[in-house]
Formats: structure tokens, sequence, C-alpha cells
């Protein structure tokens, strides 16, 4: 019975109950209303319309053999994991030994027994009903924490990356990272970066399931775990205490909010796929938006997440006052191809350290290259296992004394692909190269490529294409453009110098200017005025003889 249709019936019922205390027969009120005899006896019982008698379920062609299906299911419960009733085992079982062929079909067994094999379980007491208990959270107390897998594009490739959250229990409040790899290091940054956001740890307990990060092996079926020795040192200095879930898909439960958090910030900022050019990009991007998520509701909550975290963020413990250092110190040995091997990755570090011995510090999404103290490369780490990342930088000295190993250098593809090395400096280098020769073209590029050392890139290309319009195929010429762009744009340049005409004398007007010389260049430039007094040379008068003593000098003779 439809709901319009039951409405109706329980008006048709008021009507006829008011007609009867009006003092109208159960006759007329049949003739008033239009019904018979039974219908105006139960309005007169009850107000409220009895539900209509569902029809007769009807029977199943796979009734006759659900005893030998369930029969099959309950011998499954002693059977090896790995030798039991599959559906498909079942429908087969049933064709060949019970002539079901044209009675059942797959579809029928496959519902049957999706529903029907958990049934048996929990009646033979092998697996629980599938209840949860509501949780009380306090505040300050319980967080939760997990990695999830999302997809980026970086500089137009499409890559997988590993998503860190850390959720409060009690607010909601989560702070997300995301980094190159699920390692040790992203595992320490993330932490280190979400109680720098929240401003404190959790007093109670932080749950995690049996991560390799944290957990170096899981002592049979209870909650104990032998940890990773950095781990419990990254512990004791935050003074974070660990709850590992179960493993598998119980464990997943027992930390829900987490998990739950990982998928909703997943559909909601990384749909669509974001586009960026590094990671920090993306990271600044997310935490935009774990501020903005503190103005949103959790389910039918009354308050948002911000205002439960502003309750809960006073009763953290507070965080200590020196750093942990996240990353992972190694000292590889450099190779001939002037490269280190970190992770089963190269990176590439200056050409005079090769035979010597690096410290390489490998955070969560880059690895930085010291000799001793000094900084020497960083590069953004490699997300593949077996690959290479070279900086052309790091090769120019060699390539002066190899100016031939250049064209097919594998420095040079990737200073190509990363944008780097761009069409004006090919453009350049061809140019340098017919009218020079190949060989010192090619060095005139390389000490080009040094200015990227001293000034800033785009600099450096404007001088490139300065000197390729005025036909200068020198790099000193491209020194003196890049730096002309590298004044004007610090203020060095003479104001009013720098509105004055630069083409030389019958130059046409928008003609390219030619190239100046160092001596304008200077005489330009802002020169601090000299308020020394001019030289004398009076003292020097002095030592002269004087006339008096000579009357006739200087006379004819």
């Amino acid at each position: 019975m439809t709901r319009d249709a039951h409405t109706s019936r329980i008006d048709l019922y008021a009507a006829i109950r008011r007609d009867a205390k009006a003092g109208l027969s159960k006759r007329a009120l049949q003739r008033a209303h239009g019904v018979g005899y039974r219908t105006v006896a139960a309005a007169l019982e009850s107000a409220w319309p009895k539900e209509p008698k569902p029809p007769p379920k009807r029977g199943s062609r796979l009734d006759r053999f659900r005893e030998v299906i369930d029969g099959w299911l309950r011998d499954d419960l002693d059977a090896p994991r790995k030798q039991r009733h599959t559906a498909k085992r079942i429908f087969d079982r049933l064709l060949d030994k019970h002539d079901a062929a044209g009675l059942v079909s797959y579809g029928m067994v496959r519902e049957y027994v999706a529903v029907r094999r958990r049934e048996i379980r929990i009646e033979a007491g092998r697996e629980p009903a599938n209840t949860f208990i509501p949780q009380e959270h306090l505040p300050g107390r319980e967080a939760e924490v997990d990695f999830g897998e999302v997809a980026i594009r970086l500089r137009g490739e499409l890559v997988t990356c590993t998503l860190f959250s850390l959720r409060l229990s009690y607010s909601g409040k989560a702070v997300h990272r995301i980094s190159a790899s699920a390692g040790q290091e992203a595992f320490f940054e993330g932490h280190a970066h979400a109680l720098l956001v929240l401003g404190g740890v959790p007093i109670g307990q932080i749950r995690y399931d049996n991560l390799k990060a944290a957990v170096a092996s899981v002592i049979g079926f209870s909650r104990q775990r032998v940890e990773a020795d950095r781990w419990t040192a990254f512990r004791s200095h935050y003074g974070i205490e660990a709850f590992y879930c179960q493993p598998g898909i119980q464990g997943a439960h027992e930390k829900g909010g987490v998990e739950g958090q990982i998928g909703w910030f997943r559909r909601n900022h990384l749909v669509p796929v974001p586009e960026v050019d590094s990671l920090a990009e993306l990271n600044t991007m997310v935490d935009a938006w774990d501020e903005a998520d503190d103005a949103r509701r959790i389910g039918s909550r009354a308050r948002t997440v911000g205002e439960h975290f502003a309750t809960e963020q006073p009763l953290l413990a507070p965080l200590p006052t020196e750093a942990f250092e996240t990353g992972r110190w190694f000292t590889p040995r450099v190779d001939r191809y002037a490269q280190v091997t970190v992770r089963m990755n190269k990176y590439s570090v200056p050409a005079r350290m090769v035979g010597r011995q690096a410290r390489v510090l490998l955070n969560a999404s880059d690895l930085i290259v010291f000799d001793g103290k000094t900084e020497i490369a960083c590069h953004e780490r490699l997300m593949t296992k077996g690959a290479t990342r070279v900086d052309l930088d790091h090769y120019l000295e060699v390539l002066l004394r190899k100016p031939g190993a250049l064209p097919g250098a594998t420095a040079l593809e990737q200073a190509r692909a990363s944008g780097r090395f761009t069409l004006v400096h090919d453009a350049w280098w061809a140019a340098a190269c017919k009218a020079h020769g190949d060989s010192d073209g090619t060095r005139a590029l390389i000490e080009v490529l040094m200015l990227h050392r001293h000034l800033p890139h785009e600099h450096v290309v404007a001088g490139l294409a300065t000197a390729l319009r005025a036909g200068a195929l020198t790099a000193d010429a491209v020194a003196l453009e890049a730096r002309k762009h590298d004044d004007t744009e610090d203020g060095v340049a003479d104001d009013t110098t720098a509105g004055q005409s630069t083409t030389h004398p019958g130059a046409e007007v928008g003609e390219t200017p030619a190239v100046r010389s160092l001596t304008e260049r200077r005489l330009r430039a802002h020169i601090q005025a000299d308020t020394r007094p001019l030289p004398s040379l009076d003292k020097y008068d002095q030592l002269l003889p004087s006339r008096r003593h000579t009357p006739n000098e200087g006379a004819a003779p």
C-alpha cells in the first residue's frame, strides 16, 4: 500500500467514525461512504488501518539445493583457508553431482553464498557480528596517524606521492603533509610538522597501524611490537605514547577517524589532480587547505572543527625546546661520474669531489650533500629506484677541458627537461659554434653557464637574447648584458642615464642597441663623490732652487 493510499484510508476511517458518533447505523454508513460491511467494522474497531498481509514468498529453484550448499559451507569451517569452497566451485559441484544444469545460475549461487557463508560463521561462533561501539574522546588526549597514496602532476608528469595525516580524535583537527615516499623520513617529518602546527602533543595515546617506519616486527597475536630504534628515540623526544592497532581490516576500524579523514581530504582537495612545479609548492597549498577546513562541521556536530580545537589546544603537552633531526645521514663515496648513491638512486655532486667521501642528509622530499659543514648540492628526491638526477653545473669545470662531451651529456638533457637550459641557450650555442668552431663555441657556452652561479637565471637568459640579437658571441658580452639586466632590476643603474638612448650613432628607431663596453658601464654607474682635497705640489716646489741665486736662468745665451 502506497503512502497516499494509506493516508486516504485513514481519512476514510476518520469520516466513518465521525458519522457513527452522529448516530448513523452501519448500513447507513455503508451507503454513505460506498464501502462494505468489513470496512465499516474495521473503522469502528480502530482509527488506524491495519497493514495488509504480505503476499506469500515465492519459491526459488535454489531451495532444493540450500541444505547441500550449507553443508559444504559448514565443512569449510575446519578446512585450510586456501582450500575452501568458492561460489564458482559450489556452482560447478551442483552441476556435476546434483544435476542442477538449467535449474540454477551462477548468479543465484553467488548471491546466496555471499550472505549464507557469514551467517554460518556467526552461528558457529567463528566470526562476531559486525557491531561498532560508540566512543567518547576526551580533549587533548588522543590522536590517530596514517599514510595514504595520492596522485599529482609534478611538472606535467603524473606521479604517485604519499599523504601523511595526523588527526586529533576530539576536535577532528587534522594536519597533512605530502612527500615523495612513505619512509621513516616522511613519517618523522610529518609528525614534526603536525605537532608544530598543533602547538603541542596529545597527552594520551596516538594510534598507529604497523607501519615499517615505526614497527620492526609484530610479536604473535598480541599488541606488543618491536619498535625501530630511531622511532623509539623520536617518541621519547616528543613524549608520544604509541598504541598499535591490530593487523588487517580490524586494525583499520580501530583508527577509523584518520582513515575517513584521508579519503575526505583526497576527494575534496585533490580532485581534480593538482598540477604543481614542486612538492614544496603543493605543501603550501595543503597548509592553506588545512587552515580552511577549521570552518567545517563534522557530521551533526553543533560546533566547527576550529571551535573544538580552540578548547583542545591548551590541554596539549608542550613541545620540546630542541628540534629532532627528521632526516637520515649517509656517508657515501663519490664515484668517477661525480655521483653518490643513496637508496638505490644516484645524485650528482661537484666534480671536485670525485673519489672523496661526502655527507648526505636524506629528507622526505629532498636530499642535501655536504662537504664537511658546507652544503655543495641539493636535489629533489627521486620517487623511483635505479634513477639518476644530475645537475649540469656540477660538471662545468670538467666540460671546459672536454667540450665534446657536452652535446650528449645526461646533465644537459635533464637541464633541458627542467627548463633550465632554454631555447635561447641552444640558439646562442649554435651561433657561437658557427662563428668560432665547435670546441671554442662550446667553451664559450660553458663560460656563460657558469654565470648562473652568480646571477639570476632570467637575467642570464635575457643577456643571451640581447647578445644573440647584437651578434655578440662571446661570454664577456653575455656577462655584460646579464649584469645590465641585473643592475637595472636592482635599481643600481643611474636613473638619469637609464632613459637616454642606448643606440649607436646613426641607428634607426627600434634597432637593437649595440653592446656597450665595460668602461662605459663603469662610467654610467653610480660613483660616490670624492670629498678629499685636491693634491698639492707646494712641498715639492720648496725643493727647487730659488731664482734669486740664479738670475740668468732661462736667459738667451
